[in-house]
């Protein structure tokens, strides 16, 4: 009895010393560059895992191919989404992080002094043709940003997931 009350006692304690302290995913602060269309020097064509080695703190990852096309690396606790199957960048208004220039809440007339005359407009958004591709922004009902998009594409060729 003793002899198997000690294997016992041992198993367990071998158990107990390959436990292992997880740590969490830190993430670099993360900055947007509009005029170079990129978050921390990635642009929307940069490959998935890429994006997920350089920021490690995502909160979803969903390999290309997917069923619905819309493949990427989400941080939806940090307000951005990289669309990796579809390469475009979308940053929302819960955005945590730094911007090249202050759009987000902006109102849609003060775009003109960065980016000129829109490219194509609609009552909800307006697209600038840059360097990099596409700038899409979005407005809510009192003409506020809300919604961004960085595209290598240009807007007649951009598919946006819903």
């Amino acid at each position: 009895m003793r002899t198997s009350f000690f294997m016992l006692a041992c198993i367990a304690i071998s158990q107990l010393a390959h436990a292992q302290l997880k740590t969490t995913s830190t993430c670099p602060p993360i900055n947007v560059d509009f005029l170079d269309g990129s978050v921390n020097k990635m642009y929307p064509e940069s490959p998935w895992g890429e994006i997920q080695m350089r920021l490690p703190c995502f909160t979803e990852a969903i390999a290309e191919p997917s069923a619905s096309g819309c493949a990427g690396v989400f941080y939806k606790d940090k307000g951005i989404n990289f669309y990796t199957y579809r390469d475009y960048i979308e940053i929302n208004e819960n955005f945590k992080g730094t911007m090249s220039l202050p759009l987000m809440g902006a109102d849609h007339n003060s775009l003109s002094k960065w980016f000129g005359i829109p490219q194509t407009r609609d009552m909800a958004w307006e697209s600038y043709q840059m360097r990099h591709g596409v700038l899409v922004t979005f407005f809510n009902s009192t003409g506020k940003i809300y919604k961004i998009i960085l595209s290598n594409k240009s807007a007649a060729t951009l598919r946006l997931c819903d």
